[in-house]
């Protein structure tokens, strides 16, 4: 019987090590380029917000970029991921399905719709308004209460 308890032990501890080892995926990153992804891959899980620019160098867009790094924590917890395009050439799904002209900024809430359209920089204050006030949020934050 020990035999057998040391058995299984010895066949997960290699499992738990391989789990606990892995360093934090990019799709973990809060702020990351757009490239290849689709805004469907964000549905029910996250909330999109897409910062386009017609060049990274732009004084808006970088200005919007630093304020959601300042409220990266609040951000993260109404579970918001920060794309950013900033190569209109290269027509990236999401600047095709969203088509910006020069600095946008745009929301989309976890049902894939987009609720935030912005030609200049937002605060992190009045972005956080703007995603408690939709009823999805509204129900996560019941939900977090105990209510229903």
């Amino acid at each position: 019987m020990t035999r057998l308890i040391a058995l299984v032990f010895s066949a997960l501890i290699p499992v738990a090590a391989v789990a606990a080892d892995g360093a934090a995926p990019a799709e973990d990153a809060f702020v990351r380029p757009a490239g290849d992804s689709e805004l469907n891959d964000f549905l029910w899980i996250n909330r999109p917000i897409v910062i386009f620019a017609d060049t990274p160098a732009d004084p808006r867009f970088q200005q919007q970029i630093d304020m959601l790094l300042e409220g990266e924590d609040m951000m993260r917890d109404r579970d918001v991921v920060v794309l950013t395009d900033t190569d209109p050439s290269a027509r990236s799904p999401i600047r095709t399905q969203l088509r910006p002209r020069g600095f946008q900024m745009v929301f989309v809430d976890k049902d894939g719709v987009v609720k935030l359209r912005k030609p200049t920089p937002w605060s992190v204050r009045e972005i956080s308004r703007s995603i408690d006030k939709t009823p999805l949020r509204e129900r996560e934050i019941r939900e977090r209460r105990g209510g229903s």
